[in-house]
């Protein structure tokens, strides 16, 4: 019988490190010659699956996956598409059945976030429904850090070093001009239900007036009145102000401060703003003068800065997706399991699809001050180990060095294009 081939792919937003698990994917797949063929990567996640756009990856040259390991973005591209289950669209998993066969797939490791570990969820139920046996493994990332069960996520790491590098950074520009020019500075941080990543920010902050002085979490409702009161002690106490907002902050009623009124392609509200409403509503009200930033793209593709033990991390649960594969093991995600803080001590384990997909780990009331504004000494003995140690990335020019794959398209087997 053939060695069966495997289909990898990247989902959802991608992250400083998400390419870190691709490589650890496929070189450990590599080292399996005799149990697993080639691996196929999905051209823009499961789309490339639906459309038959598979890449070749062992066109690819040793050193060329091996620098996947720094280099930031998804190097086969990844999309935003979630899979309808079976009853309300067979269509598209008898067609990725027609995929699998003719491209001899039996492995399928699906990179991504809850949505994401949803799809490969569904994608393992084709055995008992369809009667095509597939081995799924789903591979956590995300730099929300709000899947369920694994200690912390691939991706939110780097996030969180570089947003609490930013926010010191940022402070000492504020505090130098603070007397005759601005006094308040807002940055606006990705997190749409839950605060992780601002709560990184409160990393930056050493001593009593360190920055950030003010942290904005979904999590707890806006209080307005209570808000302006904290910014403008701030300013009177230290002369300036410095505030991370989440996007996901919202008034009481549940509605967003920063809602557009639009939706992304999940179908969650489409946010963003929430920093330069903030900065006119302390204009406004209190009269200082700001500056904003969204932090945005930036966050989340920093690989130049990148915490050594989230590259670490990624690597490994690539790496582990093929070895419970290789186990018999099915619709599991490997997940990262905490032993010990100091030191920083962890090991792989590995949860089941069903209890991770659509399920969202917000931050736990004991992580964020009883005044709602900064986080705990428990909130940083968790976060501070995840930001440790540095992995540059190779320089050339002053620039980093990262790499593009040349993403070899495997010729078509199958007639017509399947529309979606």
């Amino acid at each position: 019988m053939a060695k069966k081939n495997a289909f990898y792919a990247q989902s959802g937003g991608v992250t400083a490190v998400i390419n870190a698990s691709a490589c650890g994917v496929i070189e450990t797949a590599r080292k399996h010659k005799d149990k697993i063929g080639k691996v196929y990567a999905g051209r823009n996640g499961i789309i490339g699956a639906l459309t038959e756009d598979l890449i070749d990856t062992s066109k690819e040259s040793a050193r060329a996956i091996a620098a996947l390991r720094h280099t930031p973005g998804g190097a086969f591209g990844s999309c935003r598409y979630k899979l309808k289950s079976l009853e309300q669209n067979r269509a598209e998993y008898e067609r990725l059945i027609e995929v699998f066969k003719a491209h001899n797939i039996g492995y399928f490791f699906y990179n991504g976030g809850g949505d994401s570990q949803d799809t490969a969820h569904k994608v393992s139920q084709i055995g008992d429904a369809l009667g095509y046996p597939i081995t799924c493994i789903g591979i956590p990332k995300t730099v929300d850090n709000d899947l369920p069960i694994t200690d912390n996520c691939p991706g939110f790491g780097s996030v969180a070093k570089y947003i609490a590098t930013s926010t010191r950074e940022a402070a000492f520009d504020v505090a130098s001009m603070a007397k005759t020019s601005t006094k308040i500075f807002v940055m606006e941080v990705m997190g749409r239900h839950a605060g992780w990543i601002a709560a990184a920010a409160g990393l930056a902050k050493e001593a009593e007036g360190d920055a950030p002085h003010v942290i904005l979490f979904p999590e707890i409702a806006f209080d307005e009145a209570k808000f302006l009161k904290r910014v403008d002690q701030s300013v009177k106490q230290h002369d300036y102000c410095v505030i991370v907002v989440s996007e996901g902050v919202r008034y009481k009623d549940g509605r967003f401060l920063s809602d557009s009124g639009t939706k992304d392609a999940f179908g969650h509200a489409q946010l963003g703003g929430v920093a330069p409403m903030l900065a006119n509503l302390i204009k406004e009200k209190l009269g200082y003068k700001y500056h904003w930033a969204v932090a945005d793209y930036l966050q989340r593709s920093a690989r130049h800065i990148a915490s050594k033990t989230d590259v670490e991390q990624a690597y490994a649960l690539g790496e582990a997706a093929v070895k419970l594969a290789l186990q018999g093991k099915n619709a599991v995600m490997p997940t990262i399991v905490r032993k010990s803080n100091k030191p920083f001590r962890w090991t792989i384990g590995e949860a089941k699809l069903a209890d991770v997909a659509n399920v969202e780990k917000k931050m736990p009331r004991n992580f964020i001050s009883r005044n709602g504004f900064e986080i705990t000494d428990i909130c940083r003995e968790y976060m501070a180990p995840l930001i440790l140690g540095e992995d540059y990335p190779p320089y050339k020019n002053g620039l980093p060095a990262y790499v593009r794959l040349k993403n070899v398209a495997v010729a078509k087997k199958l007639k017509g294009t399947f529309k979606f």
